[in-house]
């Protein structure tokens, strides 16, 4: 991390003021380096590939995730399953069975080497790694699948350090190669009908948005591979988890197409559940637990807009991804209520039905709202919303993000989420517990994009014609 002159001038001057007994309100900022574009470089704004006729993928981890992954690709029109990786031979071989049940072919399989996966990232007949592992291997794969020729798909988060996703981006920006974090939550049904609404003007113009992790993973914390979880969440301080809550908001507010994230400010609780979890399970009273119970950000944009993500994986508290907006006409909210609130004049009486019996202050009733979603149901979901229903994955938000990230490559468009948004949403972890440990300093939000932010105006999905 690098320190500005900014910070140390700063302090410096709000120490000598205080000195003289005056006051201040300047807040030195914490700055983390961003290095130069490499020589020969350009950015990957609206980056499409050529089309590929047929997406051949091979998988990379068949844990918790990586199997239902495997089969929803079987239902995606234009994908061939071409090799299976996993450390756990056994892995591999269930993973197969399972394609057998389908009545789909064999694919290459590589397990027992920690270095197996390398093999399968060298064959030359594959065109997308899709990557399921533990956190700490997803940008050391991503960026070796790229180096060899293939787009990579990588699941959240795509990287743990700011070091990594400044990887990530110039290993996409030298290859030309799309890099993508798979993050289903933003094709969950509310969240879809909700950006089409918005990018319909209905909320007029969004202000603040809010979003979180927040799952009890009490009955989960054994099913992970040695551990690895809850060791990093005992390793490292800050929100470890932030984008599902962080990729709706971003997408709501154009981040990096129009507007972009200019600092953070964040603060934890002191870790109480996550040391009792380690000695109940081990009898060890561990003497650090680097990750607080409960972490809350804030961010500011450019155009002056505001975030809040929080992040508690400990307690029990009910689900929460909190989904959140605020406009100048309208709000929703998913959690613990789905709904809509808006002034009376957004609403069209021909589709909603005593839209002057409106209030701002208040829900809309459950027949408004039924017949505002029928209008605003998003085109992705008549598309392919009942088959995502059938297949499943978190209720077919997860089979969306497959079949779009097939149809894009398919069809030699632009990527619903490209690597920049990778980054952003990445970089939240590192950057809050940057914030953490300066006592809740703010921090300056890199411009991943390198100035490229405002090149296109407007978050929207890319259709063929």
């Amino acid at each position: 991390m690098k320190l500005t002159h900014n910070l140390l001038f700063g302090a410096a001057v709000a120490s000598l003021l205080v000195a003289c007994g005056e006051k201040t309100t300047q807040s030195p900022l914490i700055e983390t380096e961003i290095p130069e574009r490499p020589a020969g470089q350009t950015d990957m704004i609206g980056f499409a590939a050529e089309p590929l006729d047929t997406v051949r993928v091979g998988f990379i981890g068949l844990g918790m995730r990586g199997p239902d992954a495997v089969e929803r690709f079987t239902y995606i029109p234009g994908a061939k399953i071409v090799a299976l990786c996993d450390i756990d031979s056994a892995k591999v071989e269930e993973t197969q069975k399972m394609l057998d049940s389908r009545g789909v072919a064999r694919a290459a399989g590589y397990y027992g080497s920690e270095d197996a996966w390398k093999q399968l990232a060298e064959r030359d007949d594959i065109d997308l790694i899709y990557i399921v592992t533990d956190w700490k291997t997803h940008a050391p794969m991503g960026i070796y699948a790229m180096e060899n020729g293939k787009h990579v798909a990588i699941e959240v988060p795509a990287a743990t350090s700011l070091d990594e996703i400044w990887d990530l981006v110039n290993t996409s920006e030298k290859t030309r190669k799309h890099c993508m974090m798979l993050e289903n939550c933003v094709y969950d049904f509310f969240e879809l009908n909700t950006l089409n609404m918005a990018q319909n003007g209905l909320f007029g113009e969004i202000l603040h948005t809010e979003g979180s992790y927040i799952h009890n993973l009490k009955e989960f914390w054994g099913e992970y591979w040695n551990n690895w979880r809850l060791d990093f969440n005992r390793e490292y301080r800050g929100d470890v988890y932030p984008t599902h809550g962080l990729g709706p908001a971003c997408q709501l507010l154009d981040i990096h197409r129009g507007d972009k994230i200019n600092t953070l400010v964040a603060m934890d609780t002191k870790a109480v559940t996550g040391p009792a979890i380690i000695k109940e399970n081990t009898g060890e009273e561990p003497e650090y637990f680097a990750n607080g119970d409960h972490t809350m950000t804030m961010m500011r944009t450019e155009n002056g807009k505001t975030i809040h993500i929080q992040h508690d994986v400990m307690n029990p508290r009910p689900y929460s991804r909190m989904y959140q907006l605020t406009g100048t006409k309208g709000f929703a909210n998913k959690y613990p209520r789905a709904g809509y609130a808006f002034e009376p004049e957004q609403m069209d009486s021909t589709v909603v039905p005593d839209h002057e019996n409106l209030s701002a202050h208040s829900w809309i009733s459950d027949e408004q709202q039924q017949a505002l979603t029928e209008k605003y149901t998003h085109p992705i979901i008549l598309e392919v919303g009942n088959l995502a229903k059938e297949v499943g994955g978190h209720g077919g938000m997860d089979f969306i993000m497959d079949y779009r990230l097939v149809y894009c490559l398919r069809n030699g468009l632009p990527l619903d989420m490209d690597v920049y948004d990778l980054a952003e949403w990445s970089a939240m972890g590192p950057l809050s517990a940057i914030s953490i440990e300066n006592g809740s300093a703010p921090v300056v939000f890199p411009d991943f994009t390198r100035g490229a932010w405002n090149k296109i105006n407007g978050y929207r999905h890319a259709y063929k014609k």
